[in-house]
């Protein structure tokens, strides 16, 4: 049996720490950039900081509440002067809570909320409207400068219209106020007409043997132009 190395657990020890810590170094950098959009941190009593306190294993990061995963459960941006929320603000899909008060915010922010459905608490300035109306939200709490758009409706249970979508298809929230069809097991396409799976074999297939003939036409083209004298 060959001599164990002196010294050597020490330094797989000292490796394991720094390996360790490059990878917390690595998580760090990867915060979403709508964390970071506007400087500062969540006050102390806002509705974002209130929820995040609730739960031992969620934690605060610059402008958000996220969870082990670094999924974005809460967001605060009040008083960032912004006129509408910005590009980033789709990695907030997932938020329970979204403060958004003391912000020059256009009013019509329905397309804005597309697809944020587990929201259930909204603090707006007073002047800007709930999403989706009064209607999408079980409560709308009016204050002296914000109001909150509280409980967001399933209006798929309420909307007594059962010819909304197709035979194949089942209704599904999309957002405050916005609702979307969504294809059984088994059916794609228009109308969720086509039934067994969508092929991607034959998708990329067909878009490649595209590529490659327009490809091969305009380089014989071009060759032909660049013989002629």
């Amino acid at each position: 049996m060959a001599p164990r190395e002196p010294g050597r657990p020490a330094r797989l020890a000292s490796w394991a720490a720094a390996l360790l810590l490059a990878l917390g170094v690595e998580r760090a950098l990867a915060l979403p950039e709508i964390c970071t959009q506007c400087p500062g941190s969540v006050q102390n009593l806002s509705k974002v900081a209130l929820y995040c306190k609730q739960t031992s294993e969620l934690i605060l990061r610059d402008r958000c509440c996220l969870n082990q995963k670094g999924t974005i459960l809460g967001l605060d941006l009040q008083n960032c002067s912004l006129k509408d929320p910005g590009p980033n603000f789709t990695q907030a899909h997932s938020a329970v809570v979204i403060d958004l008060q003391t912000n020059p915010l256009k009013d019509d922010l329905t397309n804005t909320f597309r697809g944020f459905t587990q929201l259930q608490t909204l603090v707006l300035p007073l002047n800007v409207s709930c999403p989706g109306g009064i209607n999408a939200w079980k409560k709308v709490i009016s204050y002296v400068d914000n109001q909150i758009c509280q409980g967001q409706k399933n209006l798929c249970n309420s909307t007594g219209d059962p010819e909304m979508c197709p035979e194949n298809g089942a209704c599904a929230p999309d957002g405050p106020g916005l609702l979307q069809c969504v294809c059984a097991d088994g059916f794609h396409g228009y109308k969720c007409m086509r039934q067994g799976s969508f092929s991607m074999f034959m998708f990329f297939g067909i878009l490649g043997s595209t590529t490659l003939s327009v490809s091969v036409l305009l380089w014989g083209t071009q060759r032909r132009k660049a013989k002629t004298p």
